[in-house]
């Protein structure tokens, strides 16, 4: 009889030890984590001689996606800040990475290589240099050039506009701007054209209105001889900048002179979309979110949302019984900024005491 009851004990003790081990497996921390930044289509090529070491040019990839990395979330002067970092320290940020194909073809060795970068390592890296990375977020401009020349008192928007021609030829996977040219439409002609004297303070709202985007750039571009004076109009979200460039022997007949100012003013428009968007790592606000989890549609949501919310530093779940899982969350940010971020994916929070409660 006695037997038996340590028969039962043990049997007890082992069906929970592996309910425990199911649970921490299911809920385990790993689960829950901030999303990296993945960089994809790392390309690179090298002869295949007797000093080949395929190690080599994996090291090459890892240097190439972070130059790739850091010219999406850094504006073009921060840059210079980090463009000697070492390789040894590169390969502390990486979380993973991954051969997408790998070819010989006339002894020349191809490679295909994905690579996994931790968020929270390259936010801490960007600080220790004191840069503000941004938001990669991609977005489409309405882009409408008008040359005018204050000799012949004339401009030009779409025939003999040698930016207008030129400026879409010109892409950068690396930019997170996409320009939107106007489609040719005399009437618009018309209407700027009897804007001419008061051209800088003519908003364009009639010709913006056309198209369905909040985000537009009016590029004034005055010629005088050989001197070229640009001011931008940039609209996001009908707050209005302007920007002023100025140019100086400057043919827009010689191509290489205009792609090369093409390639300049769109640096400067992507410098200032990424300020717009920076996030301020030097404020990391920390909290604790209380869920029920008795909906795991809305705890996976929940986790997925957190995992992809790019102010998010880090988050991971501290602790969890039976009714609550308790998530330990930093934010780049303030409070506020971060209930109208989760308010925006459909979730508010009892914030009435220091456990934030998720409704």
């Amino acid at each position: 009889m006695k037997l038996n009851i340590k028969l039962i004990y043990f049997k007890t003790i082992y069906i929970f030890i592996i309910f425990l081990s199911l649970i921490l497996s299911f809920f385990s921390t790993t689960k829950a984590k901030s999303k990296p930044f993945e960089i994809e289509n790392i390309e690179i090529s090298k002869p295949f001689q007797l000093n080949f070491n395929k190690n080599d040019v994996i090291d090459e990839g890892f240097v190439k996606a972070f130059n790739k990395l850091v010219a999406l979330v850094v504006t073009s002067d921060d840059k210079n800040k980090i463009k000697t970092t070492r390789l040894n320290e590169i390969k502390t940020m990486i979380n993973s990475f991954s051969i997408k194909e790998e070819k010989f073809i006339d002894e020349v060795y191809y490679l295909n290589l994905g690579v996994s970068f931790s968020k929270k390592k390259i936010f801490n890296f960007l600080e220790k240099n004191n840069i503000f990375p941004t938001i990669p977020k991609r977005k489409k401009f309405l882009f409408i050039p008008i040359i005018i020349d204050e000799k012949k008192r004339d401009l030009l928007i779409f025939s003999n506009n040698k930016i207008f021609d030129e400026w879409n030829n010109q892409k950068d996977s690396l930019h997170l701007i996409e320009y939107i040219l106007p489609t040719e439409d005399l009437e618009d002609l018309t209407l700027i054209k009897k804007q001419f004297n008061l051209i800088e303070q003519y908003d364009f709202k009639k010709i913006t209105d056309k198209y369905s985007l909040n985000e537009s750039i009016i590029a004034l571009i005055f010629k005088n001889q050989r001197n070229i004076r640009i001011l931008s109009k940039i609209t996001i979200n009908g707050n209005v900048k302007l920007k002023n460039q100025s140019f100086s022997g400057i043919n827009l007949q010689d191509r290489n002179q205009l792609i090369d100012m093409i390639s300049k003013l769109k640096t400067i428009y992507e410098d200032y979309w990424k300020n717009i968007n920076k996030i301020n790592t030097s404020i990391k606000f920390p909290l604790t979110i209380k869920a029920d989890n008795s909906d795991p549609n809305k705890i996976d949501k929940l986790e997925k949302i957190l995992s992809k919310t790019d102010r998010i530093y880090d988050f991971y779940i501290s602790q969890f019984n039976k009714d609550f899982i308790y998530y330990q969350v930093v934010f780049n940010g303030t409070p506020n900024a971060f209930l109208k971020s989760m308010n925006e994916n459909n979730f508010s929070f009892d914030t009435q005491n220091n456990i934030w409660i998720l409704e």
